[in-house]
């Protein structure tokens, strides 16, 4: 059978999704643990597939991947039975049994990234590792009234090899962004950006390109310029990965893949509804 399941984790402490020879990855964690709930006497170890391969220090809270198994147990035994093995900053959240012509990766028609920053005058420990921090001299503000008449140029269509990173294995620069917001709520700015793919460090090159527009740097017009030209040098240096959160996949409703449960997240809630 195939079966999908729902995760969540905290990616500080991974070296990203994919599997590397140190280990150390969110998917050696994970199935390692699928491998223990299942016992050491399975004959072929379970490989997974992922809906999107998060960076090192970048988080997830609706991550999708699926596996095939021989292995009948109850959905929910998967859940709390794989959990079992995992460490504490991870967890499967779902378990669905899903037909063959499921895929979490090709299958997915859109991905929802949140980056969540905080501006402040002062470093921030207790967001550490889980929010993008910008410091900022006392009483100076982002102009976010400037990063939203920016960010028009990126609806749509279009080559964003300026937003690319040269390890990315992507076949094609070309993806289509269907929604960028920008929400204020106090110190707090969030970057919402929706779309049907991302290249590698797509969405961390596009809000430090973002933020150099707010910080006054470079004028709205400048953002344009930048992705017209298909030069990954004029743009802004990739921004960190601490506030980046995978936060929703999107699939054709027959699949009955679950919404992403964001009540116990870091993000405000109202940000996806």
């Amino acid at each position: 059978m195939r079966i999908a399941l729902g995760l969540q984790y905290n990616g500080a402490a991974f070296s990203g999704w994919q599997t590397q020879p140190g280990g150390n990855t969110v998917q050696d964690y994970l199935e390692k643990a699928l491998l223990d709930f299942v016992g050491d006497s399975l004959a072929n170890p379970i490989k997974t597939i992922t809906a999107g391969r998060t960076d090192a220090g970048v988080h997830a809270l609706g991550q999708v991947i699926h596996f095939d198994t021989d292995i009948n147990r109850p959905m929910q035994s998967w859940v709390k039975g794989v959990n079992a093995f995992l460490p504490k900053s991870m967890a499967v959240v779902w378990a669905r049994e899903v037909t063959d012509d499921f895929d979490a990766r090709f299958s997915a028609f859109e991905r929802t990234y949140c980056y969540a920053l905080l501006t402040s005058s002062y470093p921030a420990p207790l967001v550490h590792e889980r929010a993008g921090c910008l410091l900022l001299p006392e009483g100076k503000l982002l102009d976010v009234e400037a990063m939203q008449a920016a960010k028009g140029c990126l609806i749509g269509e279009h080559d964003f090899s300026s937003f690319r990173s040269s390890e990315c294995q992507s076949k094609t620069p070309v993806k289509t962004i269907y929604e960028l917001e920008i929400v204020e709520e106090g110190p707090w700015i969030y970057f919402v950006i929706k779309g049907n793919a991302f290249l590698h460090h797509m969405v961390r090159n596009l809000v430090g390109s973002l933020l150099t527009v707010g910080l006054g740097k470079e004028s709205p017009d400048w953002l344009k310029m930048v992705l017209d030209a298909k030069n990954r040098q004029l743009a802004a240096p990739t921004f960190m990965a601490d506030g980046l959160y995978l936060a929703r996949v999107g699939y054709p409703s027959h699949f009955g893949i679950p919404e992403p449960n964001l009540a116990n997240s870091f993000l405000p809630r109202t940000l996806f509804k």
